[in-house]
């Protein structure tokens, strides 16, 4: 998936890709492991998702730390 793509999901659905990514990498790693995957690539993909996935969730914490922090502020 590409980061425009993620960029314009919602957080829930951010967690939920996140969550069969990392199934996704786990499955891909026992089939390497095991010398059954052809696509060795594909590891690295789904580890460029993830990571894109966590910069995105991340991003939306610090937004979300930065608006209480002014809230706290102004008072």
């Amino acid at each position: 998936m590409e980061y425009k793509e993620l960029k314009k999901k919602k957080i829930s659905d951010l967690h939920k890709i996140l969550a069969e990514s990392r199934d996704k990498l786990r499955d891909l790693k026992f089939k390497d492991a095991n010398k059954q995957l052809k696509d060795v690539r594909a590891i690295r993909k789904i580890r460029t998702t993830i990571s894109q996935i966590l910069t995105l969730l991340n991003k939306d914490k610090e937004k979300k730390s930065e608006k209480v922090e002014e809230k706290t502020d102004a008072k």
